[in-house]
């Protein structure tokens, strides 16, 4: 059986080190499942080792030399591997994000979809008709409220969020599974219709994601997982419902 490649983008910061893991063990997954086709992964690095708005900034604008790397690939689609980044740029960013990165893309002569872990999260959620969410996430309580409010003005409503306050990016990658399903202990989700286990794609969360839903008796995702699926989406893969999965292996 012949099976179609499709090479995966992702601009992430330099400090990422879980995105390049859960991306690829979730469409992994995914091709073993489906068959047919199978992945590559090729990554551009913009650099970022503090989670803080000054740094966030920086690299949000080192994104277009990542994208334009990335069209020299070529690639089949590309992944912006940071939440927080983009939703620290104001609400409704990620739509100019993947506008700017998707033009870069077409005048480097490679046009490729672009997606945001911020868009896709948001999108996700909407599509799963999830309109009442509860969170966990790493930040420092001023980018925590960023995330919120951003979450919020898409019209999703955040019934409680737990943040960890840890700032150093090569830190919140190693946040173990451990401590998230501890927070859920504490973590409100009466009236929610779903739990983001790591609205942070440098915060591992995909391979807990079932111990979670088992827990909680409810659907759980994360924005790992959202930007797989969003990305699986964009080129023309079908996506079973969220609820549907199983976790990564």
């Amino acid at each position: 059986m012949s099976e179609t490649l499709f090479r995966i983008g992702q601009i992430v910061p330099s400090s990422n080190t879980t995105m390049e893991t859960e991306v690829p063990m979730f469409m992994n997954r995914y091709a073993r499942q489906r068959g047919g086709v199978r992945f590559t992964f090729h990554s551009s690095r913009m650099r970022m080792k503090h989670v803080r708005k000054e740094e966030l900034a920086a690299m949000d604008a080192d994104s277009h030399r990542c994208a334009a790397e990335l069209a020299d690939a070529p690639i089949d689609v590309a992944g912006y591997a940071c939440l927080v980044a983009i939703m620290a740029m104001g609400p409704g960013y990620h739509r100019t994000s993947e506008k700017t990165l998707s033009e870069i893309a077409v005048r480097e002569g490679a046009g490729f979809p672009v997606v945001t872990s911020a868009g896709a999260l948001v999108s996700e959620l909407k599509r799963e008709g999830f309109s009442k969410v509860s969170l966990l996430m790493p930040y420092a309580d001023e980018l925590a409220k960023t995330v919120v409010d951003y979450i919020e003005a898409e019209g999703i409503a955040v019934v409680d969020y737990k943040n960890f306050c840890v700032t150093d990016n090569q830190e919140v990658g190693r946040i173990p599974s451990e401590r998230l399903m501890s927070a859920l202990d504490d973590l409100r989700t009466d009236g929610a219709d779903a739990v983001v286990l790591s609205a942070c794609v440098q915060m591992p969360s995909i391979a807990a994601l079932d111990l979670a839903r088992a827990r909680l008796g409810m659907p759980v995702t994360s924005t790992a997982e959202c930007t797989s699926r969003v990305m699986l989406r964009s080129l023309g893969l079908d996506v079973h419902p969220m609820t549907s999965l199983e976790a990564a292996e």
